[in-house]
């Protein structure tokens, strides 16, 4: 199987939708993913990411199955801190950032958000709540997550090419998931970008699959359609 990670375009947040921007990046997304193809398309109930799908789904003649637990209203109430700045992501917080960074933090591996200093917020109900609901979801796909090894095993056979298109934040903390590596140390060192497409190798080794990651958050469909290249509206390169 090979999975698709697609983060929406660039956004308006309130009203949640796209900006005329985002929808070129979203077109020029379901070119790129129309290329060899997409099987099963899902998404986050959020509209941004239901709008970033679909033409996809019109280029693929398939309606999006859409899956609320994905939605980053949901991951906002979880994995928010107090910034400088007022509430926001970790991964966005210099404090935060400097903690995760911690070797007693990062000493608790996967049960990190036991550390003193967390105790306030509500990552152990986050984490709980994406690893519960990513497990059954890959676990239709066909793969059993072998917890804390970074290893699933293959239930059934399945050569299919699955996109899900969600979010930034949502998707720091489900992709560590994914990949068994816990959440302070994906957060502080990996990103995607508006439209950005990360694609996961699943890959049945005598009847067990470790997780690939063939690229992340590539955004080669935004050169080919000549669209502007500014990573999170921040960053040229």
């Amino acid at each position: 199987m090979l999975f698709f990670y697609l983060r929406h375009g660039d956004p308006i947040y309130d009203p949640d939708s796209l900006t005329p921007l985002g929808k070129r990046q979203a077109d020029a997304l379901a070119k790129r993913l129309a290329l060899f193809g997409i099987d099963e398309i899902y998404s986050s109930t959020s509209q941004r990411a239901i709008e970033t799908s679909m033409p996809t789904c019109e280029l693929m003649r398939k309606e999006a199955t859409l899956l609320d637990f994905c939605n980053e209203g949901h991951a906002w109430r979880d994995f928010t801190v107090k910034g400088e700045k007022g509430i926001t992501w970790p991964f966005q917080d210099k404090k935060t950032k400097e903690l995760f960074a911690d070797p007693e933090l990062i000493s608790l591996y996967d049960k990190w958000y036991e550390h003193p200093a967390l105790k306030e917020y509500n990552f152990k109900r986050g984490i709980d709540r994406i690893t519960e609901e990513s497990d059954k979801f890959f676990r239709s796909l066909g793969y059993e997550h072998i917890r804390g090894t970074g290893s699933y095993r293959v239930v059934f056979e399945n050569e299919k090419r699955i996109a899900l298109f969600a979010h930034q934040g949502f998707g720091i903390a489900f992709l560590s998931l994914l990949l068994d590596i816990p959440y302070p140390i994906f957060s502080r060192h990996f990103d995607t970008t508006h439209s950005g497409m990360t694609v996961i190798e699943f890959k049945n080794e005598d009847g067990i699959c470790h997780p690939k990651v063939l690229t992340l958050s590539n955004d080669s469909h935004l050169y080919r359609d000549g669209l502007p290249l500014i990573y999170n509206r921040e960053i040229r390169f």
